[in-house]
């Protein structure tokens, strides 16, 4: 199972642009509203360091790659379509785009920082890009309120006069947001709330289910065309501001992400994704050169283009996710290669997490586990660490 990065924003920010950075896709580029209708879902990839080299081997991936010692761990990333004002009532594509958001694991908003596009999409100047970050959690905010108002009338209607759990109730209504019982008790206390919905207010249902929100649907901001003086003034003004805490920001240029992939593959540049520097190895003109200088000031400012920070902050600093190699007695090999595979895991994910997460026969046959790095062994219920190789001995073998 791939982690789902949700990629959101209004139209013609550069969305399409980032999405196709990140993942290389020829999904359609344009400044206008809804270039993109139906989710396209590309294949991206998040950085982990090999452990391979600890072990003096050279890994073989089954998926993604390995360049320089550097592990290319793959993520699904849904370009979502259909972010206007009003989504929630059905505007635009409404509840398609919804629908489609909600089975992702955690967004990255792509806004533009230049203000250079006001809150439809269109072209204009000194646009505030607070309103667009807003205008997605507004949207979110409402939407989560609509379903947690559902789930209160039912609860009247069914429990009137009764003593009943309004925490069971809720977390069965709203259980797509994936939320159980014991999470949306802790969510209702934690606001300071009874757990009896009589004695909460508008304000209180309208908080309850924003902090739902934040807590089930978490968000990166990927602040994008940072490579204009425009972007960079009002990033400034934006990060210090309190009433964002609560989110993640990256600078980002995805269109110097893109130009790079695209030297990169034609011979031009050597680029590793993610790295704060490229080196120029082919021929370029003289505006190919100015244009190279220009990303390469960029990415030396911002330590990279900001494409696969947005990422990484979305899965291992968002999330909490870490990664997790397989791996034999002797820490790396097994029949099939050489460190084939790296799994990425909730945190807090133990022993027992992980062998289920590989095949359900080895979480059931599952004995204990082995600490490859110091020839230990971790018990069942050990938890587990970011880039722990971990072999795991069990009665029973995955099926073929």
């Amino acid at each position: 199972m791939s982690y789902r990065i949700g990629l959101v924003g209004k139209p013609s920010v550069g969305k399409s642009t980032f999405f196709n950075a990140a993942t290389m896709n020829d999904v359609p580029e344009g400044a206008y509203p809804f270039t993109t209708i139906d989710p396209t879902v590309g294949e991206a990839y998040v950085r982990v360091d090999c452990a391979a080299p600890e072990f003096d081997e050279t890994c073989t991936p089954s998926v993604g790659v390995c360049r320089q010692g550097t592990r290319f761990v793959p993520v699904k990333l849904v370009d979502v379509a259909g972010l206007v004002p009003g989504a929630h009532e059905g505007r635009g594509l409404g509840n398609q785009f919804l629908t489609d958001l909600n089975e992702t694991d955690v967004l990255i908003h792509v806004v533009d920082f230049s203000g250079k596009t006001d809150i439809e999409g269109e072209t204009t100047e000194g646009h505030d890009p607070r309103e667009d970050i807003d205008f997605l959690e507004e949207e979110l905010d409402e939407w989560y309120l609509d379903v947690l108002e559902k789930g209160l009338e039912k609860f009247e209607t069914r429990y009137h006069g009764a003593d009943a759990a309004i925490e069971e109730e809720l977390a069965e209504q709203m259980s797509a947001f994936g939320i159980d019982k014991d999470r949306m008790k802790q969510v209702i206390l934690a606001q300071g709330l009874e757990l009896d919905p009589e004695t909460w207010d508008d304000a209180d249902k309208a908080e309850l289910a924003r902090e739902i929100r934040k807590r089930t649907k978490p968000m990166v901001v990927a602040a994008n065309k940072m490579d204009t003086p425009e972007a960079q003034d009002n990033w400034e003004e934006i990060t210090t501001d309190p009433d964002y805490d609560h989110l993640s920001f990256v600078p980002a240029s995805a269109h110097a992400e893109k130009a790079l992939k695209n030297a990169d593959e034609a011979g031009v540049v050597d680029y590793t994704p993610g790295e704060s520097d490229f080196e120029v190895v082919g021929d370029v003109s003289g505006d190919q050169a100015a244009g190279l200088d220009q990303i390469a000031e960029f990415v030396d400012e911002y330590d990279g283009t900001g494409v696969q920070g947005a990422l990484e902050s979305a899965v291992f600093d968002v999330l909490g996710c870490i990664a997790v190699f397989p791996g034999s007695a002797n820490g790396s090999k097994d029949e099939k290669g050489v460190f084939r595979d790296c799994f990425l895991l909730p945190e807090d994910s133990t022993t027992e997490d992980f062998a289920f997460h590989i095949h359900s026969d080895i979480g059931e046959g599952l004995l204990h586990g082995t600490d490859c790095r110091n020839g230990r062994q971790v018990g069942t219920d050990h938890e587990l660490s970011h880039r722990d190789v971990i072999e795991l001995i069990s009665t029973k073998q995955a099926a073929p």
